[in-house]
């Protein structure tokens, strides 16, 4: 499981690495769950800061579309399957929001379907100019999870976040900077290096100053609208998942020339 996600700390820094970068760092229930025991590792550690990256061309494909498809015609394996992985998501994100320290994300790449949680979730992205984030969900026919509709609109108003998942628009890392969703854009060989200079900058405050300004931001009643509203879209996500429409858009998705349009 640990081999999906990994966690170094090291002098106040704790860095979690997503590694599945075969398949696009995409979700599984496996990937999650070895994240939210990174989380629970990282947090007793009590550290200054924590860095989210991944491996790979792309930071994180969302959920594995092929974990879906794979299970055909059996609509109860197929439910159990989706409420498990987008329950997992959803306390992934939570778990997220409630870390005790600052969180900067490091995004490498695409980032597409209910991967974007964890930017929205963190509280400093720098990206790279190739990252970009795209919700997919009507193109799939899915319903929207890991905080397009719990966490987007409060960033960039409801108007903007309805407009992209309706176009599926493609955000640039330099759309998500002007809408306040990057911090900084670098080019692919600065990301490591413009995150540890900020990672330095943090790490050279007063920490307990740092953590109260996240705990209030992230209060318990804050954390508890959100998490409301993606059981709302977990909901959403398992009334939409096992239709005929859902399923011939999925393999109309997986079928080689579509994959490689778009380059997932």
């Amino acid at each position: 499981m640990h081999d999906l996600a990994q966690l170094r700390v090291e002098a106040g820094v704790a860095t979690l690495t997503l590694d599945r970068s075969g398949r696009g760092n995409a979700l599984v229930p496996e990937l999650l769950d070895a994240m939210r025991d990174c989380l629970a590792r990282a947090a007793r550690a009590d550290v200054h800061v924590l860095v989210l990256n991944a491996k790979g061309r792309a930071f994180s494909a969302g959920g594995d579309v092929a974990g879906f498809a794979g299970h055909g015609a059996d609509t109860q394996a197929l439910l159990a399957y989706s409420a498990d992985i987008v329950g997992a998501l959803n306390r992934t994100i939570l778990d997220l929001l409630a870390f005790p320290a600052p969180v900067v994300a490091a995004v490498n790449g695409a980032v597409t379907g209910g991967s974007v949680g964890f930017v929205l979730a963190s509280d400093i992205a720098v990206m790279s100019e190739r990252a970009f984030l795209q919700p997919y969900y009507g193109d799939m026919g899915f319903a929207p999870d890991g905080g397009w509709t719990a966490l987007l609109p409060e960033r960039i108003g409801a108007a903007k976040a309805l407009e992209v998942q309706y176009l599926n628009t493609r955000l640039d890392a330099r759309a998500c900077r002007d809408l306040g969703l990057a911090s900084r854009v670098v080019s692919p060989e600065e990301l490591e290096g413009e995150t540890d200079a900020l990672v330095k900058v943090i790490v050279s405050k007063d920490p307990a100053s740092l953590k109260a300004s996240r705990a209030n931001v992230w209060s318990p009643s804050r954390r508890a609208r959100v998490a409301a509203a993606l059981e709302r879209e977990r909901a959403g996500f398992l009334r939409l998942i096992a239709r005929p429409e859902t399923a011939a858009r999925m393999a109309a998705f997986l079928a080689p020339a579509a994959f490689a349009e778009k380059g997932r």
